[in-house]
């Protein structure tokens, strides 16, 4: 059970790894501020409910989630034309700084 853990915590430990191996935070940060800052916010904490909170979610999802909306595998068209227009890079890198950024918990009433 323990090797088993061990195991499934060093897997994970190498799937962040392998999407922040390479990334510029600071690059993220200017292709934020270029493209993502309108919408999510320059942390990734929008005020306006309607964009999802990028601040302090895991760079693995991110950039997931960013690729998928770049084939077309995630299905959003405002959302393919701007992850068309990014590189494999810039999503490595923009992963990276939104996932630095501090999470903000929304309160639903």
């Amino acid at each position: 059970m323990m090797a088993g853990m061990r195991l499934l915590l060093l897997i994970a430990s190498f799937a962040l790894a392998t999407v922040a191996h390479g990334a510029d935070v600071t690059a993220g940060q200017a292709k934020a501020k270029e493209i993502c800052q309108a919408c999510h916010g320059l942390d990734g904490n929008s005020a306006v409910a309607d964009y999802p909170k990028l601040g302090g979610q895991y760079p693995d999802y991110l950039a997931k989630a960013l690729r998928d909306y770049k084939s077309g595998a995630r299905k959003n068209p405002i959302m393919a034309g701007f992850a068309g227009a990014l590189t494999a890079q810039d999503i490595d890198n923009l992963a990276a700084y939104y996932a630095s950024q501090p999470a903000v918990l929304a309160r639903q009433y």
